[in-house]
């Protein structure tokens, strides 16, 4: 059975167009992940459009034909930092009881995922504060998390205790404790104390 030329020539062209897609996706992923380690290491809202460009290696009109809204990068970096170290599973957290050991245990997995993520974590949450594009995503990466976290986390607990809690899960709080203590220390250091208000 012979190939006619047509069939040929649209084999060639459907080849074409794959690698062009391939580049063009090459070209995206790497502007991506330079927007991720500067937003990681300046904050978003102190990394510019130059700055990127430069980073992936490429010139502001091909940053601009892949992202021409600045929201769809903050998207994608957003999308991209928690694909590579994704936030903890509050569901995992279900199977044990309310009370202590639920709450080192999830304390533990957020101040270990904390120190993993410090320096980007760092950087956006301050950005958060005054950068409106950075505190949507925060509220939409992050929020929903730290809302069901506190809520398994809070099963059953008073106010008072209630109230330490939402400050334990405060980057801020890990933070301060990070300077002596580790992860899991940290993470029974307030345990115990939002128990012993209870």
């Amino acid at each position: 059975m012979s190939t006619s030329s047509a069939q040929v020539r649209a084999a060639k062209r459907s080849y074409r167009l794959g690698r062009r897609a391939d580049r063009q996706q090459e070209t995206r992923r790497k502007i991506v992940e330079a927007a991720v380690e500067l937003h990681s290491s300046l904050g978003p809202a102190r990394t510019t459009v130059a700055q990127i460009a430069e980073r992936a290696g490429v010139q502001r009109h091909t940053y601009y034909a892949h992202f021409p809204e600045e929201r769809e990068l903050f998207l994608a970096c957003s999308g991209l930092a928690l694909e590579r170290d994704p936030l903890p599973d509050v569901g995992d957290w279900t199977s044990l009881p309310a009370g202590r050991e639920r709450l080192g245990h999830g304390l533990e997995a957020i101040y270990f995922w904390y120190e993993r993520n410090a320096e980007q974590s760092a950087c956006v949450l301050r950005d958060a504060e005054y950068h409106p594009l950075t505190r949507e995503m925060v509220e939409l990466r992050m929020k929903p998390f730290f809302v069901s976290a506190a809520e398994i986390l809070g099963e059953g607990l008073s106010k008072r205790a209630l109230a330490l809690l939402a400050v334990a899960l405060d980057f801020a709080c890990w933070r301060s404790l990070s300077q002596s203590l580790g992860p899991r220390d940290s993470a029974r250091l307030m345990s115990e104390a939002i128990v012993r208000l209870d």
